[in-house]
């Protein structure tokens, strides 16, 4: 943390690259916090003039970008606080350069209520180092079956609205929850995952799961809810997002919806931007989740879909579980992996193998997803918030489970080789992390 005369003075980042993704330039310059905010952005080499008293970070030859804000993180409270707390997942947030978090609504209970919210807004003040905001569940209990008080939510702190992990099986509920959601322009998030389409699957439907003696999962369990889903958005005028697709043929629906100027948007895993069904091997259950794994040609498809703007965001789908519920067969172990904390570096991957540019990712992992829940972060531009990540991009390391700063361990990235570290996180304006090599 930084101390208190740190944030009152501000700070000033000199000589860093710049990466503004709201606008798409990049370019050696300086930053200038004031007030928890942004004062000031010097683009050129040259040192610009700096007020007495401001405390100096020297960053040349490091990336300076907005921080990342990520739409989708289970994050334990209420109720799995063995799986995550807002401690630890904000203590990972800010190590992987996040400093934004929507936590999902599928905890016990459930943030179905206005009560929830305040309980969740308390323990983020007083526990959670980055900012922590809550999605409000969509249908009461989770259950599917009848909608929220969306206006209540909104009133007392909800950003979206998504039932989690769950997707919305009825299409009248969903229907209604738009025709709802429009009057409040309110962001509705589904989990586009059919339960009868999708039986007793538990990876990507295929030769390599039928090699492994697994049940597969179709596409057809993401378009046809995914196809559902678009049809009452264009029926309704509601804004809606795909939390993740995961196959070519949702990209093609996602395409047709924007062109015919439906207010859709989607998402995807860093799961399916890095990693393939091959991963599974020999039954890696860190390799389980939900979208499952695709073909290497469908994650070479999704990387293109980021790079065209197509797809709007990168999430983390950070999703922590205990070793109990891991440690299983393939077929029984629980959906699920970590991802918040690698995300940056995992993302940097495609930078690095010149699949996306540096700006049009960081597009997608910051300015992106604080536009569509309206909030003022993610671009580099004089009076944003002062939420920013310092970045080694070139740096490599192994990823270690046992250094990871999550509860849980189960990250399908342990063991790989990554490049990007993160050598501070700025929150408000304050120092919230900081790499032992800054």
């Amino acid at each position: 943390m930084a101390d208190s005369s740190e944030q009152n003075s501000g700070c000033a980042i000199l000589g860093a690259r710049l990466v503004d993704p709201a606008s798409g330039r990049e370019g050696v310059g300086s930053v200038l916090v004031r007030d928890g905010v942004i004062a000031d952005v010097h683009w050129g080499g040259d040192r610009p003039d700096l007020p007495a008293g401001i405390a100096v970070e020297e960053a040349r030859g490091l990336v300076l970008a907005p921080g990342l804000v990520d739409l989708r993180a289970f994050l334990g409270e209420p109720g799995a606080e063995f799986r995550e707390t807002l401690g630890t997942g904000s203590q990972a947030a800010a190590a992987g350069g996040v400093t934004t978090v929507i936590c999902r609504p599928d905890t016990d209970p459930p943030i179905d209520d206005p009560s929830v919210i305040d309980f969740i807004k308390r323990r983020a003040r007083d526990k959670a180092i980055v900012n922590v905001l809550p999605a409000a569940a969509l249908t009461k209990g989770l259950a599917g079956k009848e909608i929220t008080e969306f206006g209540l939510l909104l009133e007392a702190g909800a950003v979206a609205f998504s039932d989690g992990a769950n997707g919305v099986r009825n299409p009248q509920v969903m229907r209604r929850a738009m025709i709802y959601a429009r009057d409040f322009d309110a962001l509705l998030i589904n989990h586009v995952e059919d339960p009868d389409l999708r039986g007793v699957g538990v990876m990507n439907e295929g030769e390599f799961a039928s090699r492994k003696g697994l049940p597969g999962i179709p596409h057809e369990a993401e378009t046809v809810m995914l196809e559902r889903d678009l049809r009452l958005a264009r029926a309704s005028g509601a804004r809606y997002h795909a939390a993740m697709v995961s196959c070519s043929d949702s990209l093609a629906l996602i395409r047709r919806a924007k062109e015919d100027g439906l207010n859709v948007t989607c998402g995807v895993s860093i799961n399916n931007l890095c990693l393939n069904e091959n991963d599974v091997g020999e039954y890696r259950t860190f390799c389980k989740v939900s979208p499952p794994l695709r073909h290497e040609d469908e994650r070479l498809a999704m990387i293109e879909a980021v790079a065209e703007g197509l797809i709007d965001v990168i999430v983390s789908d950070h999703d922590p579980q205990d070793v109990e519920t891991k440690r299983q067969p393939f077929a029984e172990a629980a959906n699920g992996a970590l991802g918040i904390e690698t995300l940056l570096p995992a993302a940097l991957r495609l930078y690095h193998g010149e699949q996306i540019g540096l700006a049009s990712l960081f597009a997608a992992l910051s300015s992106r997803p604080a536009e569509l829940l309206g909030l003022g972060c993610g671009r580099l531009a004089i009076g944003a918030p002062a939420d920013l990540a310092l970045i080694d991009i070139d740096a490599p390391f192994v990823v270690d489970k046992r250094k990871l700063k999550s509860r849980a361990k189960n990250s399908p990235f342990d063991e790989a080789r990554l490049q990007g570290i993160v050598q501070a996180t700025w929150v408000g304006g304050r120092v919230v992390y900081r790499g032992e090599a800054a």
